[in-house]
Formats: structure tokens, sequence, C-alpha cells
């Protein structure tokens, strides 16, 4: 058995590393445990308090990127010609494969695309510098036109491809 001696000590050892974690001067064995347990609840509330603050920022985040989905992009297609080049530029919703659409309708048109910088993150907008394959002369309006049904071409692909996809 042990005894009350060996009880002592071993509660005092114990006891020793209190004031050093409490950053207590007292010696009393009451006033160390009592730093300690208060120190103990303050780390508790602020520790509730970070969980708040982070669900409240996930919170903020998560209605964030629900209104980046139902943000509706109208279709804006401006082309200008600067001498021999159409300078192209496209934004609208992103769907699938909208690129490739536009890609085509300029190889349609016989135009090659020089330069081209294309962002898809929560939206679907490019620019574009084309120039004609050949010395033909192509209409700013022709091109608006193509690029505007390789949109609504796409568009309707995937409405067709979810369609065969749920059996409407």
């Amino acid at each position: 058995m042990v005894t009350k001696l060996q009880r002592r000590t071993a509660s005092r050892r114990k006891l020793q590393f209190l004031p050093t974690l409490s950053n207590t001067k007292s010696v009393k064995r009451s006033s160390i445990v009592l730093n300690v347990l208060l120190q103990c609840h303050k780390l508790k509330v602020k520790l509730e308090e970070i969980h708040r603050e982070y669900q409240n920022l996930m919170t903020i985040r998560n209605q964030y990127f629900t209104l980046l989905k139902h943000i509706q992009v109208s279709k804006e297609v401006k082309v200008e010609k600067v001498g021999e080049e159409f300078v192209v530029k496209v934004s609208c919703n992103k769907g699938r494969d909208k690129l490739i659409s536009i890609l085509e309708a300029f190889e349609e048109l016989g135009l090659n695309v020089v330069r081209a910088r294309v962002n898809c993150s929560h939206f679907f907008a490019m620019e574009a510098i084309a120039v004609a394959q050949d010395q033909k002369t192509t209409d700013i309006n022709d091109v608006t036109q193509a690029i505007l049904m390789a949109i609504e071409k796409q568009g309707g692909d995937h409405i067709k491809d979810f369609c065969q996809v749920s059996k409407c």
C-alpha cells in the first residue's frame, strides 16, 4: 500500500509544474489549482470563439460560391477590325466546350487565331486576335453572328446531351 507520505510527495511533484504553466507566483496549492482552472476556462472560451468565427467564415464562403453559381452573364460578343486583324472579345456563361465551338467557327470563316486569352473560372471569357487565311474580305457582322451561333449551338448540344442522359 501507498503511504500518506508517498501520496503527498507524488502530489507535490505534480503541482511543481502547475505554477510554470499558469504563470502564477503563488505557492499555495489551492491558489495554483484555481489559476490553472481559470486559465483552462479562458482557453476553452477562446477555442469556442475561434470555432464560431471559423463557422461564420465557412458560411460566408459557401454563400459566395452559391452566388457565383447563379450569376448569369449575358452573351456578349464584340468584334473590331484593326487593319487585317479581327479583335474578338467574348463573354458568356460557363459551359462545356465553348472554346472548341468558337474555334470551329473561326475555322469555318477561314480565320487563323494569332493570339488568344481565355478565362473560364466563373464564366467564360475570351479575347482573341484572328487573321484571315486568304485575303478575302470577311465582314465584322459575319464573325459576330458565327460566334453567337457557335455559343448557342454549343448550349443546345449541352441540353440535348442532358436529355439523352436523363431520358427527357
